[in-house]
């Protein structure tokens, strides 16, 4: 009964899901939105890299974290076609190692 529960469940979020991403997908795939949305990940992902800093006192998940928002901040002046979303992918990615290393550093 409960798996059947959750697959009603799936299946109407599903079908409002692609309902609303058909309606807002001109709104989800405009430039200002992307520019906007990375601008912010970069400045919460520059505080939890300098709070990890003053944590633990190592400075190499801090190193490796900013060189991923390098990255993204540089995605950010490339024009929007095939290779923009590479940049903001890798440096995501970086981003992302940079914050796992923190959390090692913590422990």
């Amino acid at each position: 009964m409960g798996l059947s529960g959750l697959c009603l469940v799936h299946c109407l979020a599903t079908a409002v899901l692609f309902g609303l991403l058909a309606s807002a997908g001109g709104l989800l795939g405009s430039p200002l939105v992307h520019e906007v949305g990375l601008s912010i990940a970069m400045i919460l992902g520059s505080i939890a890299l300098g709070r990890g800093v003053m944590e633990h006192g190592f400075i190499l998940p801090s190193a490796i974290g900013s060189l991923g928002l390098g990255v993204m901040a540089g995605a950010l002046t490339m024009p929007h076609d095939g290779n923009e979303p590479v940049f903001t992918v890798v440096g995501v990615m970086i981003l992302a190692l940079g914050h796992r290393l923190n959390r090692i550093a913590n422990d």
